[in-house]
């Protein structure tokens, strides 16, 4: 717009100027010793008009030669400014596509090459991430130093070289150091939100519950966390501070609680789990019931199932008016079972208990079931639910039945010694047989009698009646009660340490 201005003045002043010398015809004379000059008015305009521009042009060259050597060094810092875009770049595209070696490689062409503070942090911070991705930690940490060392005095570029430095530390679940490098933002955390949840993050590993209990609030309330996170995290923190304050902190922790927080399935139990303890089963059922009104959880249940006699019939009275509105749950029938037998209401129990197993398997019903049936004298459906509680829980192996073990391997057994030998040794016969390992699950029948091996030195007399008397050898007992025969389907010279050849008996 100020060029255009500055072209229309122009030649409003040439058309002026023309009209000028058109009404104006005359000449100049120009006298300097020893010339004389005369010249026509339009001419000595156009003259003059020629000198200024010539006058300008100069003036103008002479400005831009003067002026060289600072628009060398500006070209040459634009030069390098764009080479430093463009490493930053390429580097920062590298790390989000997880080419962290190469993006290393830019990154830290870029930290020897630059000296801009601010694109010094900037790389460093990149060049920091991509080594921690690598698992490169030293590296890691130089680059982070570097980064704080150029971050000095500017505030800015201090937080994000903490919030990184924190985030790291995080992620190598070390959240003290964490929390000391967040320590300057904590105070205005509620403006950085990220600061919050790296906080958030740090006194999670720490079991923090208050902290975390008070952060999640805080972001929530500003919209920054998805509202199922945030009730999650609300729930297990609050559940928390519930257990470890106890009967003392109870009254402050339950008062802190919304109306809706009180009702979540973990605060609620581990409210109801404190009251029970200390006897006030009415407070408790109260408890329990508020939550079980919104939504019949099964820990829940289970636990407003066990009470005493005397608060059965209003639980009782409770959960039946839940399984109209959901009569297919089976932890509600469970639960409904598990409060008919406590208040000795067995065949209703029965009933709910059935209807629930029909819908879900459940170990805990086959015992209740067997329990009941084993109290009622009905051993068979007894044993026939603790069976299935036993399936429920593992398959387990089928064990062989009525099958004969194999044969010992004694090759590695000690060496033997000949029973014929051992009366000359004078060992004492006084020991007691060893039951064969085959003979193991072997029954005897109470009218099959083992007959008692003679004597070493008895004189047994022979069946005939004959005076002459037959003397037995120290193994005749034996092969008298073992059979010596070979096993079948066993190659005694494969497991027996006895000869394999021409060692038979006498």
């Amino acid at each position: 717009m100020k060029a255009l201005i500055w072209t229309i003045l122009v030649f409003i002043a040439a058309v002026a100027l023309a009209l000028v010398l058109r009404e104006h015809s005359g000449n100049v004379l120009i006298i300097a010793q020893p010339w004389r000059i005369e010249l026509s008015l339009t001419l000595a305009v156009l003259l003059l008009l020629a000198l200024f521009i010539i006058l300008y042009v100069c003036l103008r060259v002479l400005a831009w030669v003067s002026g060289g050597p600072e628009r060398f060094r500006s070209w040459r810092s634009l030069r390098a400014q764009k080479r430093d875009h463009e490493l930053l770049e390429s580097g920062w595209i590298k790390i989000l596509e997880g080419r962290y070696t190469e993006a290393e490689k830019d990154l830290s062409k870029l930290l020897g090459r630059t000296r801009s503070g601010g694109r010094k942090v900037l790389a460093g911070l990149a060049s920091a991430r991509a080594n921690h991705h690598l698992g490169e930690y030293g590296r890691r940490d130089e680059a982070l130093a570097l980064a704080k060392a150029s971050a000095a005095g500017n505030p800015r570029l201090g937080e994000a070289t903490a919030i990184v430095a924190a985030e790291m530390c995080l992620d190598q679940n070390r959240p003290q150091e964490a929390l000391e490098l967040l320590k300057p933002l904590q105070d205005a955390s509620s403006r950085y939100f990220h600061a919050t949840k790296l906080l958030l993050r740090a006194h999670l590993q720490l079991h923090n519950h208050d902290r975390v209990y008070e952060l999640t609030r805080v972001l929530a309330r500003r919209g920054v966390i998805d509202k199922a996170e945030a009730v999650q995290l609300i729930e297990t923190s609050a559940a928390a501070r519930l257990r470890d304050g106890g009967v003392e902190g109870f009254k402050s922790i339950w008062g802190d609680l919304k109306a809706d927080e009180r009702t979540l399935p973990d605060i609620a139990l581990a409210a109801a789990t404190i009251q029970t303890g200390q006897g006030n089963y009415d407070e408790a059922s109260r408890i329990f019931e508020a939550a079980l009104n919104i939504k019949p959880e099964s820990r829940l249940l289970s636990a407003y199932a066990q009470c005493p006699a005397e608060q059965v019939a209003r639980r009782l009275s409770k959960a039946e008016g839940w399984v109209k509105n959901h009569p297919n749950d089976p932890a509600l029938l469970s639960a409904l079972g598990k409060l008919c037998l406590t208040g000795e209401l067995w065949g209703q129990g029965e009933r709910y208990l059935l209807r629930s197993m029909k819908l879900r398997s459940d170990m805990r019903i086959h015992a209740l079931l067997g329990t009941l049936y084993d109290r009622l004298g009905r051993t068979d459906d007894a044993m026939k639910h603790w069976r299935l509680a036993a399936g429920v829980v593992g398959a387990l192996p089928v064990l062989p039945a009525n099958k004969a073990l194999p044969a010992a391997d004694t090759r590695g057994d000690p060496t033997m010694v000949e029973a014929g030998k051992v009366g000359g040794m004078g060992f004492s016969h006084d020991y007691v047989v060893p039951m064969a390992a085959s003979a193991a699950d072997f029954i005897m029948d109470d009218d099959t009698k083992i007959p008692e091996p003679a004597a070493p030195h008895d004189k047994v007399p022979p069946a005939g009646g004959a005076g002459g008397v037959i003397a037995k050898n120290d193994t005749a007992d034996f092969d008298e009660y073992f059979d010596s025969a070979p096993i079948p389907g066993v190659d005694l010279s494969q497991t027996s340490d006895r000869p394999r050849s021409g060692s038979g008996r006498d």
